[in-house]
This record gives C-alpha cells, structure tokens and sequence, in this order.
C-alpha cells in the first residue's frame, strides 16, 4: 500500500507549456491527501523559486536535489558543498572562462551575470530572476548548490576542479552542481525515516536526469510521458506526458486513487 508520493515541479507536476499544474493532477493530489497518503514535491528548485504550484498543500519538500529537506518550518536534512570546491570554481571562472551561475545559499540565491540563453531558460520555465551580484560577493558563505549554465562538453573541465561535488543534469542548456553522494533519493530517504514510512511503500514521479536516483530508489517509479528516454528505462512505469493527465492516469493505473 502506498503511503507517500513524492514529486518533480518542471515537467512533472508542471506544464513547460503553460507553466501551470494541470486540473487533473490538483484533483489527483487532492484523492491522495483524502485517501491519508502523504505528498512531498522533490525538486531542484529552491524553495524560494518554488512560484508555480498554486495554492496546493504538500506535507514536506525535498530541495535543491535532496539537499535541502523541510517538514513545516522544521529542516530535517542539509548537505552544503565544500568550501574547497566553491574556491576552486570560483578560481577557474576569474583565471579560465566566467559562466553564468546561480549560487544557491540557504535563504537566498545570487548570480554573477545575466545573459540572453539564461533569460530564455527563466521564461522557459518561469523562474524567478535571483539579482545579480560580482561573482565573489554571489560565492560569500555556505553555498547549498550552483545552477551552472555550461554545456555538456565544458562540464569535464569545470567539474574536475569541484573534486567533491557533482552534476545532475535535466537540461542541455545548465546543470545543477551539487555536494557529491546528495540527491532526491538522499531526500526522500531522510522524508520517510522522519515520517516512520517504509521505502516499499513510496512512489515517486519525474521527467528529467535528477530524478533517475529518485525513481529507481522507490517503491514505484513512474516516468513522464515527457521524459527523456534514459530516465524512462529506469522507471517501473511510464505514464502519459504532463499535458495529458499523466500524474492522474498513473495513480489510477496503480489504485492509489
């Protein structure tokens, strides 16, 4: 019996086309909530750039891929990269090649610089523009996870001045960089044990490269219709894609609603 579901935001529990949560997926959530099942969203997203849900009620989220953990106002897990490895980047940008990069700290975002592919990918997913600042003041403190926009074929290079963070990437355009041996399915390990649930009894849903740890962790994992294929070949289901009621057919498909 399934008691807690967790899910992806962009492309899961959110149209990339009309940046809403479908009808049938808020009803979804609701049957769940009034059958006692748990939801949790477990997202890369920081809470505060968490805009696009709506008035919906989750009982906890993971953020920042797994690195980050909250139940009410309470953080039940964090996991920061090292200061070592945010020197060094910080290093290769001033002496080799300067990128655009959100630097995630724990109750605030700072970019060094803004430039037309990062202003495409915030519409694209509706995200909020953190303010700018010089890269130096932008890396100041303890840094949760970097939104690094660089290309698969620059990742080698940057990546191996980070010797003990790692990327998790759900788009072609950026990845996320976070410390290594953190990820949703960390998150949704430290969610459970607060809440006394078994993993056996956990289902998750998502689209993209992050959540393949997440997916094959679980007890169910269903992939979007929307998915790319690597995460699909992980998944214990594939459901429709995130317009065409895909969270809803899955649920039912299973009878947990």
């Amino acid at each position: 019996m399934i008691k807690a579901v967790f899910f992806d935001i962009d492309g899961t529990l959110v149209s990339f086309k009309t940046h809403r949560v479908p009808e049938s997926t808020v009803k979804a959530i609701a049957a769940l909530r009034d059958r006692g099942v748990r939801v949790f969203v477990a997202s890369g997203r920081h809470l505060l750039s968490i805009n696009n849900l709506g008035d919906l009620q989750f009982d906890g989220y993971i953020t920042l891929n797994g690195g980050y953990c909250m139940v009410g106002e309470r953080v039940v897990y964090k996991h920061s990269i090292p200061p070592e490895d945010i020197s060094s980047v910080v290093r290769y940008m001033e002496q080799t090649e300067e990128f655009p990069c959100i630097f995630v700290h724990e109750h605030a975002l700072y970019m060094n610089y803004t430039n037309e592919l990062t202003k495409d990918v915030f519409r694209m997913l509706n995200f909020p523009e953190p303010p700018c600042v010089s890269l130096r003041e932008a890396a100041k403190g303890e840094i949760f996870q970097l939104v690094a926009f660089f290309t698969r074929e620059q990742e080698g290079a940057i990546m191996s001045v980070m010797p003990c963070s790692e990327a998790t990437r759900w788009n072609p355009l950026f990845t996320d960089v976070i410390p290594r041996g953190s990820s949703k399915q960390v998150g949704v390990d430290k969610i459970i044990e607060y809440f006394g649930i078994p993993l056996e009894e956990t289902m998750a849903f998502g689209d993209g490269g992050n959540d393949i740890p997440m997916l094959r962790h679980v007890g169910i994992g269903v992939a979007m219709g929307n998915a790319e294929n690597d995460v699909k070949q992980v998944a214990d289901y594939v459901t429709a894609s995130v317009d065409e009621d895909g969270i809803e057919k899955a649920l039912r498909h299973f009878g947990v609603i």
